[in-house]
């Protein structure tokens, strides 16, 4: 008899995870297919530092081929899913369409950027979801420094060293600490503009940043920004943006030509196109991470509404160390059918947070334990080596040459702005 054909949807947090453990206890009795658009698992908690000119793209990509023996990779982009056929629609690199079958399904397709309807922001923000856009604000932020010293109109040099992040979580935290020092340092090597000052705006509708988190990691990385003379704009958003500035919601005016879109995420949209039911655009599951009346079909991370067991009645977030233990306990519920373990239900302990400053500073929280300065730094980066599950040592090393030298200052224009567009902002998403 032929033998099971699992097929995991997505190589994110939750899928790759998913693949990695069935990899090691299904292997052998089923046959193991990943679908994802790209051929490495990218480390995204490590991003910032990679458009901050800290780290090499590279290192923060863990190539599928190599993490996960045993996993055939097909390069493609999910497009739809018949339930009753069991089969998967998917769009490949080359602009053709095929089909998978399966026995089982784990969808993990993760999440995209959220957008809200403000005039002109898909058209000039800088969108911050993976290697290319990561790559294209680097290269932004170099470019204007350069175009800044090269310009003598007082006020195009300003609007040029001005940067403003919209969204105070824990992405946008990060791109703000971490553009603020690389700009710094870049603005030092043009003596022309050592009397401009170099501006980063940091907005966001709430009125504290990290809103969610531990109150004192909070203050933490606000008093870190504000030290460094980033401009935390707390209960403000934008209300328009244009080619050479944004108004904002409190009336004023800021000319600049970076606006860089940390607003948070929504679940993938091939949630919705599977056509299964849906709360609040995530896919609904049981406690065992199954589709109700498709045992079949398990969904995880983002793009699923995992019963939240601490909070009766709501799902869980949609973070990395949730992502994780789903998609983990998605493969062990599938190798539950085959003999291998017993099904679970999903259940987790915080662990708490990390969020990295840049230089010495970072604000941790490592099982509810609120740590500030150098030691938070410390246990910041040992949690990321921990966790990154390949390339350990190519990051510590660009970790090492970073502190003790400078960031790399060329901007390679590798990634055009046609490339990094921003999507079309969708009515449900009108809320941040």
């Amino acid at each position: 008899m032929a033998r099971p054909h699992i097929v995991i949807v997505g190589a994110g947090f939750a899928g790759f995870h998913a693949a990695r453990r069935l990899s090691r206890t299904a292997r052998g009795r089923a046959d193991i297919t990943l679908v994802n658009p790209t051929d490495y698992f990218l480390y995204l908690p490590l991003l910032p530092e990679v458009a901050g000119g800290v780290l090499d793209p590279r290192h923060v990509a863990v190539p599928l081929a190599g993490a996960l023996p045993g996993v055939r990779l097909v390069l493609g982009e999910v497009t739809d899913l018949d339930v009753d056929g069991r089969r998967i629609g998917y769009d490949d690199p080359t602009g053709g369409h095929d089909t998978l079958r399966y026995d089982r399904l784990v969808l993990a397709a993760g999440s995209v950027n959220k957008l809200l309807p403000i005039p002109g922001v898909t058209d000039h923000a800088h969108g911050f979801r993976g290697i290319p856009e990561a790559l294209h604000l680097r290269d932004h932020l170099i470019r204007q420094l350069e175009l800044a010293d090269a310009a003598d109109d007082p006020a195009e040099r300003a609007a040029r060293c001005t940067f403003v992040v919209v969204g105070a979580g824990y992405t946008g935290t990060e791109v703000a600490a971490q553009g603020q020092l690389f700009t710094r340092e870049l603005a030092r090597r043009h003596p022309r503009l050592a009397d401009v000052p170099i501006r980063w705006l940091l907005l966001d509708t709430a009125d504290h940043v990290l809103p969610g988190m531990q109150a004192r990691l909070s203050a933490t990385a606000e008093r870190v920004l504000r030290d460094r003379n980033v401009e935390v704009n707390l209960g403000v958003s934008v209300r328009e943006a244009t080619a050479t500035g944004v108004e904002l919601t409190d009336g004023r005016s800021v000319p600049t030509r970076s606006l860089i879109w940390c607003v948070g995420v929504r679940p993938d949209p091939l949630a919705e196109a599977t056509g299964l039911p849906l709360e609040h655009g995530r896919l609904v599951v049981d406690a065992y991470l199954a589709v109700p009346g498709h045992p079949e079909i398990l969904a995880c991370g983002d793009a699923a509404a995992v019963p939240d067991p601490q909070h009766p009645g709501r799902a869980t977030p949609m973070t990395a160390q949730h992502a994780v233990r789903q998609g983990r306990l998605a493969a062990d519920n599938i190798a539950a059918g085959y003999g291998s373990g017993r099904r679970r239900p999903y259940r987790h302990r915080d662990l708490g947070f990390v969020v990295d400053l840049g230089g010495w500073q970072a604000a941790a929280a490592p099982l509810h334990v609120p740590l500030a300065g150098p030691l938070a730094r410390a246990v910041t980066r040992g949690y990321h080596l921990v966790a990154l599950p390949g390339g350990r040592a190519r990051v510590a090393a660009d970790w090492l040459l970073t502190a003790f030298g400078s960031r790399p200052a060329v901007g390679l224009g590798l990634v055009p702005d046609a490339a990094v567009p921003l999507e079309t902002a969708s009515p449900e998403t009108v809320h941040h």
